[in-house]
């Protein structure tokens, strides 16, 4: 066994190819285009976030505002998720009913929108 390695290795020196060698090529040859491929990948990340570039300043919008526009969205969504049913949409939002039915009047927020055509009518009947 040790003369088939010893030839082995007489035929690949004679040729001018180690086994190491060429394990090592291979390897650093996969290494660069794994490392290729990444540094493309965030050549484009760093392209899309160039396009979205932050507001300036005089843009921005002030907190308070921010805050309203948040929470009036994450209303918006537990009132449709409930089908308008206020009790559920705080329970969801995680607040009092009558926190959440104060902001539904400070940020003039419709429920009608949020109930089903079945509900409304029944209400109209009702009324």
């Amino acid at each position: 066994m040790s003369t088939t390695i010893w030839r082995a290795e007489d035929i690949s020196s004679s040729i001018g190819v180690h086994a190491g060698t060429l394990l090592h090529e291979v390897t650093l040859d996969s290494r660069l285009d794994a490392l290729k491929e990444v540094a493309l990948t965030l050549l484009h990340e760093l392209e899309s976030l160039r396009s979205l570039r932050p507001p300036r300043s005089s843009e921005q919008p002030k907190l308070p505002e921010a805050v309203r526009r948040f929470e009036t969205h994450l209303i918006l969504a537990a009132l449709q998720k409930t089908r308008g049913n206020q009790l559920r949409a705080a329970r969801l939002l995680g607040v009092k009913h009558t926190t959440l039915n104060a902001k539904i009047k400070r940020y003039g927020i419709s429920i009608n929108g949020c109930r089903s055509e079945n509900e409304l009518s029944d209400q109209e009947m009702a009324a």
